[in-house]
């Protein structure tokens, strides 16, 4: 199973977005993510080395969104 990863900005405060996130992953797909402590306003969801989800346009991805792009990152080959 490829790797799951959420890359957050540390500084900015988003490492509790990231760990919800990661906690969503964990209860609707049993997939466990690693997150990654960054800066410079990044908040990105990648599923083996893949951006799946990102903060775009100064919008997060609901948790919900996040979950249904790592699922369907998982399901393709």
């Amino acid at each position: 199973m490829p790797d799951v990863s959420i890359t957050y900005c540390k500084p900015c405060g988003y490492e509790r977005r990231a760990n919800d996130a990661a906690a969503a992953l964990q209860r609707e797909l049993k997939v466990a993510a690693t997150l990654v402590p960054g800066a410079g306003g990044i908040f990105e969801v990648k599923v083996g080395g893949k951006v799946v989800a990102t903060k775009a346009s100064g919008r997060f991805p609901e948790h919900a969104e996040i979950v249904t792009a790592v699922a369907a990152a998982l399901k393709s080959p």
